[in-house]
């Protein structure tokens, strides 16, 4: 269990976190808050990018489009190779976690059965989806190709993981309910704790940043799912381990010096916030917020499509077909969407 004593918060990391707070207030009640059709794009944008980095940190080679084209066929369940099966059973995670987070007790067995979702697809992780490791693992790195180039640290044995997970989870659930530290170095701290145990054969890291999110959202920071912090901490994985490896070499020991971490971490959020504050500035300055009422609904309908054609456009909407022409041409020119394929086989999809 955490010793609280240990737990230095610098100036650089209350600022990160002010600058946060700051943010989360004005997504809450602000002006500048996206409509409802706009936030439904900027979901499913967010949720590509986010399945898409948390698998590629852990190695897995797939394109944001290859997930997005993917994303189109998931319902069918079908998937090829080991790559798809680990996008799917992260997206079917994220989805479980924006719908339902605020039923989601931080407890072992839920942590264990958000496990068994994330491995769902994965043939070869059968055997040990949504139970704690019985061989001990290791954290290790992987270059852009996918390619392991060495280990991070070791981990908890097999034997010590469950008592472990039951002190850091008791701890953070407590740290949260008493607000002795603010939620955002709480969770930073819980979550090095579980990637230095690594409860799990596989998924760890994954699950870590599903717990994230779901932390989050659960502590009010309403705005996570519209922009996307796996690809902040894939664009600086270098970073990453290294922040890793500056508190997880000091974890076991009687002194630990959170400070690599939570330094990480919190500037991590503040990237993310940042990322989002542009996408918002973007959309303004785009004119999205001054488009009439059609062109907005048909953008919505791409949070939940891939790609549309006219044809199921216009059906979907159930609009004149002239009309809905016009606001499509509307959208295109202003770059919300993008006009792909040639005579009879054009479709549209959105511009990212």
């Amino acid at each position: 269990m955490p010793d609280n004593r240990d737990i230095v918060i610098t100036a650089e990391m209350l600022n990160g976190i002010s600058e946060i707070d700051k943010f989360n207030s004005l997504w809450t009640a602000g002006p500048d808050r996206p409509s409802p059709d706009e936030l439904k794009v900027m979901k499913r944008i967010a949720t590509i990018e986010s399945v898409g980095s948390s698998n590629r940190i852990e190695g897995n080679k797939m394109t944001d489009e290859q997930i997005e084209e993917l994303f189109s066929r998931i319902d069918k369940k079908s998937f090829t190779t080991r790559d798809e099966q680990e996008v799917a059973g992260y997206s079917d995670l994220l989805t479980i976690i924006f719908d339902n987070y605020k039923d989601i007790p931080l407890t072992e067995n839920y942590i264990k059965q958000l496990h068994k979702t994330l491995l769902a697809y994965s043939d070869k992780d059968e055997r040990h989806r949504g139970e704690y490791k019985k061989d001990s693992n290791r954290v290790a790195a992987f270059d852009a190709n996918g390619n392991e180039i060495g280990s991070i640290f070791e981990t908890a044995t097999p034997f010590d993981t469950p008592k472990l997970m039951e002190e850091i989870i008791k701890w953070t659930n407590n740290t949260l309910g008493d607000r002795y530290f603010h939620p955002i170095i709480t969770i930073g701290v819980f979550i090095v704790h579980f990637l230095s145990i690594h409860p799990f054969s596989d998924g760890n890291g994954r699950m870590s940043r599903a717990l994230t999110v779901m932390l989050m959202l659960q502590n009010g920071y309403d705005y996570m799912p519209y922009a996307s912090m796996e690809s902040i901490i894939e664009a600086s994985k270098d970073a990453y381990y290294r922040a890793l490896r500056g508190t997880q070499k000091t974890i076991w020991t009687d002194k630990v010096n959170y400070e690599p971490w939570l330094t990480f971490f919190v500037s991590s959020l503040v990237k993310q916030k940042r990322h989002l504050e542009d996408k918002i500035k973007k959309l303004k300055q785009s004119g999205t917020d001054k488009l009439s009422a059609t062109p907005m609904m048909i953008l919505g309908l791409f949070a939940d499509k891939s790609e549309m054609t006219m044809a199921e456009i216009t059906a979907a909407t159930n609009k004149n077909p002239e009309t809905v022409r016009k606001a499509v041409q509307s959208l295109v020119a202003k770059g919300h969407l993008k006009k792909q394929g040639a005579t009879k086989g054009v479709f549209y999809i959105l511009n990212k």
